[in-house]
């Protein structure tokens, strides 16, 4: 039996149907799978936080690789064919719980002091209409995790993994680059899934760094500085910014002198290590 017809098999045996709501789309391509688990680099010390795991078609293969796996799953019809797909296997917990709202961090300090667990990696197939609100809640909580391997719509994956100054640039992808490198598995068509999507998805890999790509006085200020930048991406930098009534116009025109850029710059041809320049010198003069 292939996992498409497998996957057929649960959905009549539960009399279940994807939620659009919950933006649930069954994966159902061997091949995807098997590059979700390699490039997460799955080892038996590992344990493997998979969010949203819905019929458990990846958890299957997670725990055959993994020292322990936790899956937090918000839909109680997906949790209970989960509780009854493995109530034999004694290597995985299930929470039910929506992740914007769970504690990982306490969690993860819990599992933390199993002597057994040497890293935390976080594996998951996201829903498109909250892909952005949990990678940045990942990233920005600074879990004490090392990856995060996650499928997402295409064209997200684009402005997560590209490189700041880049063609896809966004404000997030400032953001990304801060906190980790990511790059690109591979793409995922439509046919993959139950129901088919629109939209072509990507795996991409999350390795978190050590420490910050560049160093800030503030960072809360860095990243706001970023955001105002893009909020009016068609501007200049200077109007972008000027115009926020919190920053001083002819300051900012001073210190884009000062830093050898044009007055007439967008704030998506800055690099990671201008923007780190930029609001250290805002600093300064503050």
């Amino acid at each position: 039996m292939n996992l498409y017809q497998e996957t057929k098999k649960l959905m009549r045996q539960y009399e279940i149907t994807a939620k659009k709501d919950l933006g649930q789309n069954f994966l159902i391509d061997e091949e995807v799978i098997h590059d979700i688990i390699h490039s997460a680099d799955i080892k038996k010390e590992d344990l493997v936080i998979e969010i949203g795991p819905g019929l458990g078609t990846l958890t299957e293969k997670l725990l055959e690789n993994a020292g322990k796996v936790v899956c937090i799953e918000l839909d109680k019809d997906m949790l209970t064919i989960l509780r009854q797909r493995f109530q034999a296997e004694k290597k995985i917990e299930m929470i039910h719980a929506d992740i914007l709202k769970f504690n990982l961090k306490e969690k993860i300090k819990e599992e933390k002091e199993n002597k057994e667990i040497k890293s935390i990696k976080i594996v998951a197939n996201l829903p498109y209409y909250i892909t952005t609100p949990i990678i940045m809640k990942l990233l920005e909580e600074k879990l004490d995790i090392q990856s995060i391997t996650v499928m997402i719509q295409k064209e997200v994956a684009d402005r997560l993994s590209e490189i700041p100054g880049g063609k896809h640039t966004g404000a997030i992808t400032y953001t990304m680059y801060y906190y980790a490198i990511t790059s690109k598995v591979r793409t995922v068509p439509h046919t993959s899934f139950i129901p088919e999507p629109d939209v072509e998805s990507e795996v991409i890999h999350i390795q978190l760094r050590n420490s910050p790509a560049v160093k800030v006085q503030d960072e809360k200020k860095f990243f706001e500085i970023v955001k105002y930048a893009f909020m009016q991406r068609r501007k200049t930098l200077l109007n972008a910014l000027g115009n926020t009534n919190r920053i001083d116009k002819e300051k900012l025109k001073n210190i884009l002198k000062e830093m050898n850029l044009n007055e007439k710059v967008r704030g998506e041809n800055l690099s990671i290590e201008q923007y780190a320049e930029l609001v250290n010198k805002l600093e300064t003069i503050d």
